[in-house]
């Protein structure tokens, strides 16, 4: 009954598993994926898991490329697809090959890397599991209440002593399923599982090692109504065809690893290795517990979030290299200039613990490695950041400029959008105004003075004066200050 069931199910799929096999060969290096849905910004996690992986293609001379699975239709937001590929190029974590973006073509041999345009192939494969008795059609629809559905399977059930998961269509006979299609009744598929939810199977993950799972009891569904496979039927087959060699996401997918490894069984398909690795959280400041980054309450879930307040790309791989591997932070302290791409990085290090994302942290990693950005490569980095935007950046230049490229370089600002707030005096006086020292100073300043002049007379009037221009106890040099300000404007701040 199989081939004739799959025949009748899929008269126009004429293709078998072994040609697709056959035209997508094998890689000669190892490559690894990302593969976001399009239904909103790139969160902070995915970017993560993106992240890790380019740096083990690196490591390993592989291949790290994007894929875009894009069946959820219902949930997909126009746009999303580009936002992820942009997002990434703007990390630094630009694909060697798959999906660009909309408005690029995707480069690779393994494409199409959009899975919305591979329907051809995931059909091909489910007929393939119906011929092998592993899927069976699926009639439920939106017609049936759910708790008509319920009701079956819960005689189903009560007659055949099986699992609850079990699906109530999955003993229809050939002629009752030929009499529903020849009426036009729609139909989903579903995989015939063997599994028993009582037992117990061993697994080895990347990050979790060795663990007993519980088999699949679940009758999943391989093929929508719309003949749209889900996540689990997708990503098995675009992984074994593009070879993907290793699955690596979110724990947050390690539930349904029964269900995915018995897929790859089903199908005949040598089984790709998983790693889940741990969520990024946060402490919850209502709570006080842990909890995963959430959209609606976290703006730094959003990894556009990080180039809207100017970290650098730099800070933010830092930051994630503190999470992912244990011993990036003693080997950037033992090797201070050296570059990121030198550390021995690997999926390896990565342990099962949820890491805690510490935006104090971020700052005082981003701190350092602004300090010691070149006067040419802060003038670059600050243009393009301000760019469209009205603010004096030739008076900022010449303040990050003050101490800039000497063994103790200033630490004064963790993202370029500080820029405005910590040096707000560049542009408009301070609001506690002039004091009585700085009144005084005033009749007897000179701007044409030199630096070791200026300061053996300023002596003890200094912090006053700072007050008077700056409103700030501490700062960059002020001599240096007072020259940007300009003679006008210093006198007038000091006598007002």
């Amino acid at each position: 009954m199989s081939k004739e069931l799959a025949d009748l199910l899929f008269q126009k799929v004429v293709d078998m598993p072994a040609d697709y096999l056959k035209f997508y060969p094998k890689r000669l290096t190892p490559a690894f994926r990302l593969a976001p849905s399009p239904t909103g910004y790139l969160h902070l996690g995915n970017f993560y898991s993106g992240f890790i992986q380019f740096f083990e293609a690196k490591r390993n001379k592989g291949i790290f490329f994007l894929r875009l699975e894009d069946t959820d239709q219902k949930r997909e937001i126009k746009g999303a697809g580009e936002i992820a590929y942009t997002t990434l190029v703007n990390y630094g974590v630009t694909p060697h090959e798959g999906y660009r973006g909309d408005s690029l073509p995707e480069i690779g041999g393994y494409g199409p890397y959009v899975q919305s345009k591979r329907v051809d192939i995931y059909h091909c494969f489910a007929k393939d599991l119906i011929r092998r008795g592993n899927a069976f059609p699926c009639f439920c629809g939106v017609t049936q209440s759910k708790k008509e559905i319920l009701e079956k399977r819960e005689k189903e059930l009560q007659e055949n002593e099986g699992i609850a998961e079990k699906d109530c269509c999955r003993d229809l006979t050939f002629d009752q399923i030929k009499e529903k299609v020849s009426k036009g009744e729609g139909f989903a598929i579903r995989l015939r599982s063997k599994g028993d939810g009582t037992k117990t199977r061993k697994v080895v993950d990347l990050f979790k090692g060795e663990r007993e799972i519980k088999e699949n009891a679940k009758d999943i569904i391989l093929l929508k109504r719309n003949g749209i496979p889900p996540y689990a039927l997708a990503h098995m087959i675009d992984d074994t065809l593009m070879r993907t060699t290793k699955v690596i996401r979110g724990e947050d997918w390690y539930a349904s690893l029964p269900s995915h490894i018995e897929l790859f069984e089903a199908a005949g398909l040598p089984l790709i290795q998983y790693g889940h690795n741990p969520l990024i959280c946060t402490i919850d400041e209502r709570s006080g517990n842990k909890r995963k980054l959430s959209k609606r309450y976290d703006p730094h879930a959003d990894m556009r979030y990080y180039n809207q307040v100017g970290y650098p790309t730099e800070a933010v791989h830092e930051y994630l290299l503190t999470l992912a591997n244990s011993d990036f932070e003693p080997w950037r302290i033992a090797n201070p200039n050296k570059y990121i791409d030198e550390f021995p990085f690997s999926l390896d290090k990565i342990g099962s613990n949820n890491p805690i994302f510490d935006l104090h942290k971020l700052d005082h990693i981003s701190k350092n490695i602004i300090a010691k950005k070149t006067c040419e490569q802060i003038i670059k980095e600050v243009t393009e950041f301000f760019k469209g935007k009205e603010i004096d950046t030739e008076k900022i230049f010449q303040i990050l400029a003050i101490d800039r490229e000497t063994d103790k370089p200033r630490k004064d600002i963790a993202k370029y959008s500080e820029i405005p707030f910590v040096y707000n005096y560049l542009f408009q006086a301070p609001e506690s105004g002039s004091n009585d020292v700085a009144r005084e100073y005033a009749k007897y300043y000179n701007h044409d003075a030199n630096a070791e002049d200026w300061n053996a007379y300023i002596g003890k009037r200094k912090k006053d004066v700072r007050l008077a221009l700056t409103g700030k106890e501490s700062g960059p040099d002020l001599y240096k200050i007072m020259q940007i300000l300009g003679e006008e404007e210093v006198l007038k701040r000091l006598s007002n």
